[in-house]
């Protein structure tokens, strides 16, 4: 199976599904090989050709020590790997600026319309993006590459040829230095470049804005409809631990659909139904931490056991993809060790995910938790759903951010703040009416979210092949 069959296939599947036909774009009449063992066979008018007899790359190592503190409020953009994102606009808002004086210092790397800056350095290493508009003087730092496309190449042609799956692959293979991943000016001089002529560069280049622009569209909406699902599911169990089910939901269940409501006395709690306790979680479970990595245990009998971290305690569930494992001393098995219906939390995170909850169902014995994962252990075994739902709800979010340490996007919470958390508990038949009706009702709403990320995820490589096969030559994307 050739590789241009296996490309030119995933275009016409993606591209029925998305509505338009595969069949207005077929492959050139003629090919030839292409020298290189990767790209394989390439349109017979085509050449290859090195990026430095095609461009010039420049960076910056070091700016003479310039450091954050010559920074100024006002002057000229420095371009860190942020600002160039790889799709959409480069973002020259939300940057530091720099003197005349240091701009001028390097005319080499200042920014023309046209210019395609590529990361070097760092976790976002190769993300590339083309300057379409340049709307105030400015320059790079020395994790980003400018490349100039020199007289016959097609500056949106090459962005498109750079962001493609080969040379993202090779970038990937060609990755350097000590921790940090790197790339050598010398290495991206050296990316061999496919090279149409000028006027079918252009014509590529103009087809996969369209292209690529209807998809990205596609792509927000289904985004979109994530973040509603996603505000549905939240307040659907933020309605339920308050104030019980919806009306014609409590009549189906036997309960009354319209309880009397007495206030809290809590700002970000109001009212909730009379019938119903108000507890600190305190009276109601155990808060336990976990245990330290890093701790000293030279000279200490040791074992190994798997362990959960921060990445494992999702906002109502668990990710067990990725365990890791830590040593303790056989004596701290039982202090450090989770039991089926602990309810796990998380110490920090984004502030709309704080105090995430979510029940140990014992999927892996014995396992520990880490210092950051609080283990909640409720005093009767009823309560475990009913606090991992309680934590996921509007008013528990509420109570952790008054509570918790702030910074920009991230905040924690302490054991004390856990302990002292209020929660509603209803009457125990209640309780399990109301977790029952919520796990059916989040479980449909969770299978529509998956869904979506499915069809974004098929949009998302189906874009990919569609920019590889464009500037590959697999199919003719020009014929009109």
């Amino acid at each position: 199976m050739s590789l241009q069959w296996v490309v030119t296939g995933c275009i016409a599947h993606r591209w029925k599904r998305s509505g338009a036909s595969a069949m207005t774009r077929k492959p050139y009449p003629k090919y030839k090989p292409s020298g290189v063992e990767w790209l394989g066979d390439v349109p017979e008018h085509w050449e290859v050709k090195r990026l430095d007899f095609l461009a010039t790359v420049k960076a910056r190592l070091g700016w003479k020590g310039l450091t954050a503190d010559e920074y100024v409020q006002e002057g000229y953009a420095f371009l860190a790997t942020p600002n160039i994102k790889g799709e959409g606009e480069i973002d020259f808002e939300n940057v530091n600026y720099i003197t005349a004086e240091r701009y001028f210092e390097s005319p080499e790397i200042m920014i023309r319309p046209g210019d395609v800056l590529m990361a070097k350095d760092g976790s976002t290493l190769g993300t590339t993006n083309v300057v379409r508009v340049l709307p105030s003087p400015a320059t790079v730092n020395s994790s980003i590459a400018v490349i100039r496309p020199k007289v016959g190449l097609d500056s949106l042609f090459l962005f498109r040829w750079l962001t493609g799956s080969y040379v993202q692959a090779l970038i990937h293979s060609m990755k350097d230095g000590q921790g940090v991943p790197h790339l050598f000016q010398a290495d991206i001089r050296k990316f061999p470049v496919l090279y149409p002529p000028a006027e079918e560069q252009k014509r590529i280049a103009a087809y996969l804005d369209r292209e690529t622009a209807r998809l990205d569209t596609l792509v927000a909406k289904k985004r979109l409809l994530i973040e509603k699902l996603q505000e549905k599911r939240a307040a659907l169990i933020s309605r339920t631990v308050t104030r019980g089910l919806p009306p014609e939901a409590a009549k189906q269940a036997g309960l009354d659909p319209n309880p009397q409501l007495k206030p809290s006395d809590i700002p970000w709690l109001a009212e909730y139904p009379e019938h119903w306790e108000l507890k600190q979680v305190k009276h109601l479970a155990e808060v336990r931490q976990g245990v330290t990595k890093g701790r000293d245990l030279d000279g200490d009998d040791t074992i190994e056991l798997p362990y959960l971290r921060v990445a494992n305690v999702q906002d109502g569930y668990l990710d067990l993809s990725e365990i890791t494992t830590i040593e303790i001393r056989p004596s701290e098995l039982e202090r450090y060790s989770l039991k089926a219906g602990d309810v796990l939390m998380n110490e920090g995170g984004d502030n709309d995910k704080l105090g995430r909850g979510t029940v140990w169902q014992g999927q892996i014995s014995p396992c520990l938790h880490q210092n950051h994962v609080f283990s909640v252990r409720p005093n009767d075994p009823s309560y475990s759903d009913w606090i991992a739902l309680w934590t996921q709800g509007s008013a528990a979010k509420s109570y952790f951010l008054v509570s918790g340490k702030q910074t920009t996007n991230l905040a924690s919470i302490s054991s004390t703040s856990i302990r002292e958390l209020p929660v509603l508990l209803p009457p125990e038949l209640e309780r399990a009416a109301f977790i029952a009706y919520t796990k059916k009702t989040t479980a449909l709403i969770d299978e529509l979210m998956v869904q979506v990320r499915s069809a974004t995820d098929q949009l998302k490589e189906y874009r990919s092949a569609l920019i590889t096969a464009a500037v590959t030559g697999k199919v003719d994307v020009t014929l009109m």
